[in-house]
């Protein structure tokens, strides 16, 4: 009589501890190097180090503009490299500001492991590369990573694209008959440090994002104070997104 429901515990009991186990797997998506130099993808531009305060030394790209207003960090989402942020970058630096692209530990060939420490430390070893004023651009989970460095040092915008309210609301959406806020090492409350941080603001969402609810990003957007622009139609990886008009005018505009 009871065997049914021993085997099914005991299934249920695997697959947690499975997903225990390789949890940032599930949340981080690397793609290796090697990358061209930065002169390679757009010219002028110029290969960093960054140096976090454990240790590591990672890669990035930093493409200055003469007499820009402004540089503006890029915190890349959970999957692919900095390569992948080449048209953003071209895109901000025609307008006049200058960039800075760079990949967390354990993306693009940079060693480490990622977890939420981690990228925090990279974020701040990518700041101390900039003088000056600074703009921070964070795409979906790099959001998460934009605001948790807005709460260290606040800076002079700050655009965040597809923002989740915590790793633990937006893992529950797509995983909900698993104890999601139970398992997660990492957390990225967003939702609860954006709502101390009082700097211009910008948040931009799809309105078909397939990944982020965007009743999330309406969320963060509420608690930031923040300007909202919904791209009517958009999907979470779409080009308009990642590097669309609406994206660059944003960054632009958010001072």
């Amino acid at each position: 009589m009871w065997r049914p429901v021993l085997i099914a515990a005991a299934v249920v009991v695997t697959i947690v501890a499975v997903v225990f186990g390789f949890q940032r797997k599930l949340v981080y998506f690397p793609s290796p190097g090697p990358l061209p130099s930065a002169e390679e993808v757009l010219p002028g531009g110029r290969d960093v180090r960054l140096v976090t305060a454990d240790g590591l030394m990672l890669d990035g790209w930093h493409f200055e503009v003469r007499d820009a207003p402004a540089t503006v960090i890029v915190f890349p989402g959970n999957g692919g490299n900095r390569e992948g942020r080449v048209p953003i970058a071209r895109a901000l630096t025609d307008r006049g500001l200058s960039v800075l692209l760079f990949d967390y530990r354990g993306y693009g060939g940079n060693p480490g492991q990622p977890s939420e420490e981690g990228l925090t430390y990279d974020a701040r070893a990518a700041l101390d590369l900039i003088d000056g004023p600074v703009i921070y651009l964070g795409e979906s989970l790099g959001a998460a990573v934009a605001v948790e460095l807005a709460t260290h040092r606040p800076p002079a915008g700050l655009v965040l694209r597809s923002p989740f309210t915590s790793l633990a609301a937006v893992g529950s959406h797509h995983y909900p008959w698993l104890p999601v806020k139970m398992l997660l090492k990492d957390q990225y409350p967003v939702l609860e440090r954006v709502s101390t941080v009082d700097v211009p603001t910008t948040v931009i969402l799809g309105t078909a994002d397939s990944v982020v609810p965007p009743a999330q990003s309406r969320e963060v957007a509420t608690a930031a104070k923040a300007r909202l622009i919904e791209v009517a139609g958009a999907d979470h990886n779409d080009d308009v997104l990642a590097s669309g008009s609406q994206v660059i005018d944003a960054v632009l505009s958010v001072r």
